[in-house]
């Protein structure tokens, strides 16, 4: 009797100790990949949720990998707004610019929104005192390459490695210490290679899930009817670069206050998670 209770014993406490070396294994996860890529604004892979989410969000708030996540950020391409459903991520491409980039973020302040702002790396080299003025007024960066090719997905992939590693080098000159949290591919022209480039370098790809092509300048009753809409952690991309803004400022004008009367709270795209 006393033989086999030792034996289950020494069974049972085996077995224990396998548990304990499987557990962090299983919390650790694995990175999520995409299977395709495509247009950015199309429909994107769903996430984590629950309290693994939350905590994925409250990390990325401070772009930090959440525990038992990778120190790189998934290949998948976001298109959803940090937090709760009634959230919203204002996006900002083709800047920085003289005379538009210090108008929307006296409207982004005015409402006191934080935004992304995807930033072309030969402006931001231009202009490297606006750049520092987007990170001082508490917004995130975004590399938005080099020189806005959107033809990259058709270029060998030590052209797209130069355009999107050297706009986030020349972002990074133009305000020392600063973090560039995500990258977004010139008219969402992604390629495997291109997420891949960009996460390993600790940008992840940025798509969007509004567009309402505020660049083509449609007036500012088309662009608002295409935001002001029952919408579910939204991605919403506008300009501040790239030609005449004044539509898009009149027209974050009347969109940033509606959001808040629906009760959106503004937040950054997903960094870590889905």
């Amino acid at each position: 009797m006393a033989i086999t209770s030792t034996r289950a014993r020494r069974r049972a406490g085996r077995t224990a100790l396998a548990a304990a070396v499987l557990i962090p294994v299983t919390l650790l996860g694995a990175p999520s990949y995409a299977a395709t890529d495509g247009a950015a604004g199309a429909a994107g892979a769903g996430g984590g949720a629950g309290a693994a989410g939350a905590a994925a969000a409250a990390a990325g708030q401070h772009g930090k990998a959440p525990a038992g996540r990778p120190a790189t950020p998934p290949l998948t391409i976001t298109r959803t707004a940090m937090g709760a459903e009634r959230s919203v991520a204002i996006t900002i491409d083709d800047g920085p610019d003289p005379v538009w980039t210090p108008k929307v973020l006296d409207v982004l302040d005015q409402h006191q929104v934080k935004a992304t702002f995807c930033m072309i790396g030969t402006k931001a080299q231009k202009y490297p005192g606006l750049v520092r003025e987007v990170v001082a007024r508490g917004h995130r960066l975004c590399d938005h390459s080099v020189g806005h090719d959107t033809a990259m997905d058709h270029k060998p992939v030590a052209y797209q490695e130069r355009e999107i590693v050297g706009g986030k080098e020349m972002i990074e000159k133009a305000a020392p210490g600063v973090r560039v949290d995500y990258y977004r591919a010139p008219g969402g022209a992604f390629t495997p290679d291109s997420r891949r480039i960009a996460a390993a370098h600790g940008m992840r790809p940025l798509g969007w899930s509004v567009d309402p092509r505020d660049w083509s300048r449609p007036g500012v009753p088309s662009i608002v009817k295409t935001v002001e809409q029952p919408l579910v952690r939204p991605t919403v991309l506008f300009h501040d670069g790239g030609g005449d803004r004044s539509e898009t400022v009149a027209a974050l004008q009347r969109v940033l206050p509606w959001f808040a009367k629906e009760g959106y709270a503004f937040t950054f795209p997903v960094r870590y998670g889905g």
